[in-house]
């Protein structure tokens, strides 16, 4: 440093500086420090850009993995993605094994206010095959990348080779807009198998908001997300198709268990429907008992395997009970013994009737006359006989009412007794007389306790399966749906507050499903006016529910269904 430029430090940046620090100051030493410090400040900032874009990452990772809804998940992951890089556009397609191409999942576009799939509606868009005449489809920049598995970063895609951007140039002219740089990455998973492909549209320049290449270093991390992306998309299909398959196999259970009898057929998923209908009328309302009731989507899907499963109990009632249409039913309807039994009476009477006249008509060695039975005393037996076997066969029937008189001719009539061949044979036996006085439907004392049995069972089931937490009380929902809010239901005889709604509406479904049933052997179809009086006599009872009854014949809950199930003579009040 010579005198003229001390002289001039004097006046300077240095002045009032000592001679050493004024050296010091224009110094190589002194600029050395000060470039080392630019560039720490340089590589701070960077790692400082780099630390947040990290941070971000994992921010994000936690957001994706929260997510299972699959479309909101594919619109999450092309905004973020287009966040971190400062794109204006992108598109997230996704892999159509089955058809050999790639589908429009998710398009984004912030200049042209566009924004499409997803939550945001289907979009109609021809997909992107991956072959071509049999051969690997590498013109389309999408296509390439998803086949090879390679990162594609074009600056300018109108200036790039390789690849086959007609499509992109007729948007633009369509539209006026000008795609530039475009960023590509393929979406793996565990397997490293390709499952869709993000790709990012016009990096922007953040103070102008130009157009922009995308930047390398940032490659890597919108990578990163590309991966973490494949992952969430896994795991929500995965566990979508493990519900799936839950699902599926419970509609099957229930699908077994109504085949397992041709009278209960569709018995299940009718009931099914009819619970859903009620529940998202209840979940709608905004005023009345119900203004508080809102299932959320776990709740109703938990009320939902309620109702499909809430008849799996009956896999243990044995067929000639639940299909018993008639009250001599078992393995077959015994009404035919008896029919066969008064036959043979029938046949011995004209037997013992045509012998006698045939004595009659020859004198006799000893002189004495037979006993002969007039015609007029062989028709009224077998008049008799004919009255008593269609008496029985009437009583047979569960729709026949036993009041005390019948039971009373019931008893008179198996006390009788007719001779066969030297044995002496009741007219009916204890079982026969036992099962004829039922005195309402088919079933008697044992048998209905058998029925009744599989609400327990059904609750002994289900109760056994790991259910997550959020379905852990369909056991109790299908398990108490023949409870009575008197308490004079079954298994438990719970009462009151302590049956819940959703409880209430199967208990509902349930009945009203049974009542109008049209494909029932042991009753005729009943017309919904007599139903629905049915269940207003219920209500009064505290069999059912007042408030959900009142709005499921208030609202017409039942009338689409009685339209779809019913038979057209049914619906006598629609």
């Amino acid at each position: 440093m010579n005198k003229d430029d001390i002289e001039s430090a004097a006046s300077g940046p240095g002045a009032g500086l000592g001679r050493p620090e004024a050296e010091y100051l224009f110094s190589e030493d002194a600029a050395l420090d000060r470039m080392l410090l630019n560039v720490v400040g340089e590589v701070k900032q960077y790692a400082d850009i780099q630390i947040s874009h990290i941070r971000k990452l994992s921010e994000i990772g936690i957001a994706l993995s929260y997510e299972k809804n699959i479309e909101r998940l594919l619109e999450q992951i092309l905004d973020e993605a287009r966040l971190l890089a400062g794109a204006d556009a992108g598109t997230l397609y996704m892999t159509n094994d089955t058809n050999g191409c790639l589908e429009f999942s998710i398009v984004q576009n912030d200049t042209m206010k566009t924004r499409m799939g997803g939550t945001s509606g289907p979009i109609t868009w021809p997909p992107v095959q991956l072959e071509k005449d049999g051969e690997p489809n590498y013109s389309n920049v999408s296509s390439y990348s998803a086949i090879t598995g390679k990162i594609v970063n074009i600056p300018d895609v109108y200036e790039a080779e390789g690849f086959d951007f007609t499509g992109t140039r007729k948007f633009d002219s369509g539209t006026g807009y000008r795609s530039r740089s475009m960023l590509v990455i393929p979406m793996k998973n565990k397997d490293n198998e390709t499952i869709g492909v993000l790709q990012l549209i016009n990096a922007l320049d953040p103070d102008t908001r130009n157009p922009i290449p995308f930047k390398s270093h940032e490659v890597d991390i919108i990578a990163s997300l590309a991966s973490q992306a494949a992952v969430a998309i896994t795991n929500v299909r995965l566990y979508q198709d493990l519900e799936n398959l839950f699902d599926s196999f419970i509609q099957t259970i229930a699908s077994a268990i109504d085949e397992k009898s041709p009278y209960t057929a569709g018995h299940i998923r009718r009931v099914q429907g009819l619970t859903m209908l009620i529940a998202g009328t209840m979940n709608s309302k905004t005023e009345g008992p119900f203004r508080d009731f809102n299932l959320n989507a776990d709740e109703m899907k938990e009320l939902s395997l309620a109702a499909w499963l809430h008849d799996i109990g009956k896999i243990t009632t044995p067929e000639h009970v639940v299909d018993k249409s008639t009250k001599l039913e078992k393995v077959f309807d015994i009404s035919e013994l008896i029919r066969m039994r008064y036959e043979v009476m029938k046949r011995e009477i004209k037997l013992q009737y045509f012998n006698d006249k045939i004595e009659h008509c020859q004198p006799s060695p000893s002189g004495e006359e037979s006993p002969v039975i007039t015609e007029e005393e062989y028709k009224l037996q077998i008049n008799e006989l004919d009255e008593e076997e269609k008496f029985i066969l009437n009583c047979n029937q569960p729709g026949e009412f036993m009041d005390e008189a019948k039971l009373q001719r019931l008893k008179l009539i198996a006390a009788k007794r007719w001779d066969n061949e030297g044995q002496t044979i009741p007219y009916l036996t204890e079982d026969e007389l036992y099962n004829l006085s039922i005195k309402k439907g088919s079933l008697n004392n044992e048998e209905r306790k058998i029925i009744e049995n599989h609400a327990l069972v059904s609750y002994k089931m289900l109760n056994k399966l790991p259910f997550p937490k959020k379905l852990r009380r369909v056991p109790e929902f299908a398990g108490e749906h023949h409870e009575k809010l008197d308490g004079t239901g079954y298994p438990f005889g719970r009462k009151g507050e302590e049956l819940s709604l959703q409880t209430r509406i199967i208990a509902l479904a349930d009945v009203f499903e049974a009542l109008t049933a049209p494909d029932r052997p042991y009753k005729k179809p009943m017309n919904l006016s007599q139903a629905l009086k049915i269940l207003d006599f219920m209500k009064k009872d505290k069999h059912l529910d007042a408030d959900i009854l009142d709005l499921f014949i208030g609202d017409k809950i039942y009338e689409d269904y009685a339209k779809r199930e019913l038979k057209p003579e049914q619906l006598d009040c629609i």
